[in-house]
């Protein structure tokens, strides 16, 4: 009889942890449990749904969707950083009618093996330092993602990596004049160099070909430049050398001024950029 009732105890005492343990799973941490990321961000596609009147096919809560159950977990759509601290954040996403039904947008995706990252802790000057330490709160690996709207369904026409884990702040896009060319500047706030960083995606052979990247770059003692050193499809730059000291007219005060201007160009050879000055000195890109 004793052993009886022990065993009920234990049986009990087994479903009660069990229990325990299922309700921690379930309402765990979205950064560390893929299906209670899921479950978050369902949930809030559908508050969106509820509260927004005007829909049309292949919007923003359609790319949404898409992107929930087309790509790994822990993998989102970018907002814009806020131009001012109440401002409503916006989806870092351009519709280009004049061109076709592509949709142009900016996807974050977590590292695996890590935390999942959160899109708050990558926009912004604030999140520009992750480049230093990163993986506390996850890594982010930025992607420019061109799509196609065809019958109201999304189909992926390329997607090109940025080589930068935060800071984002804006996407436009631009139009070079040398070449009367088309591209799409990533703008991303650097507290680390005080400035900000370009990424340029140059659609050298057409939208729908996978496009050529391109940095500049504007801080304290940093500068890279759009220029035409050899005339050929492909952008150059001029990349920026610069001395401190202090001034002749003060000695108390420090001097910021450009000691030499490096012109860099496309190797297609190569797939660099490279410069006459020296052989030994090339840029990825």
């Amino acid at each position: 009889m004793k052993l009886y009732k022990m065993l009920i105890v234990l049986s009990l005492l087994g479903l009660l942890i069990y229990s325990c343990t299922s309700q921690q799973e379930e309402g765990g941490d979205a950064s560390t449990s893929d299906s209670r990321n899921e479950q978050i961000q369902q949930y809030n596609i559908g508050v969106e749904k509820e509260q927004t009147k005007n829909r049309f096919p292949c919007d923003t809560i359609s790319l949404k969707e898409y992107v929930l159950s087309k790509y790994d977990p822990g993998t989102y759509l970018v907002e814009f950083d806020r131009t001012f601290t109440y401002n409503v954040p916006k989806i870092a996403v351009i519709y280009l009618k004049d061109v076709t039904n592509y949709v142009l947008c900016v996807v974050a995706k977590s590292k695996p093996g890590e935390r999942n990252i959160e899109t708050k802790n990558v926009i912004g000057y604030e999140s520009s330092y992750i480049n230093l330490d990163s993986t506390k709160l996850g890594t982010a690996f930025f992607w420019l993602t061109l799509l196609e709207c065809k019958d109201g369904e999304f189909s992926r026409v390329w997607e090109s990596e940025v080589p930068i884990h935060g800071g984002f702040n804006s996407m436009t896009v631009k139009n070079w004049k040398a070449k009367n060319m088309n591209y799409v500047e990533l703008n991303f706030e650097d507290g680390i160099i005080s400035g900000h960083r370009n990424y340029n995606f140059f659609l050298t052979d057409g939208w729908r070909k996978p496009p050529h990247l391109m940095e500049t770059y504007l801080a304290l003692v940093h500068k890279r430049t759009l220029a035409n050193i050899n005339n050929d499809k492909f952008p150059d730059y001029y990349e920026y050398r610069f001395t401190t000291g202090k001034s002749l007219t003060d000695s108390l005060y420090a001097s910021i001024r450009i000691l030499d201007s490096i012109p860099f160009y496309w190797s297609e050879k190569r797939q660099l950029y490279i410069t006459d000055q020296n052989s030994r000195w090339f840029r990825k890109y």
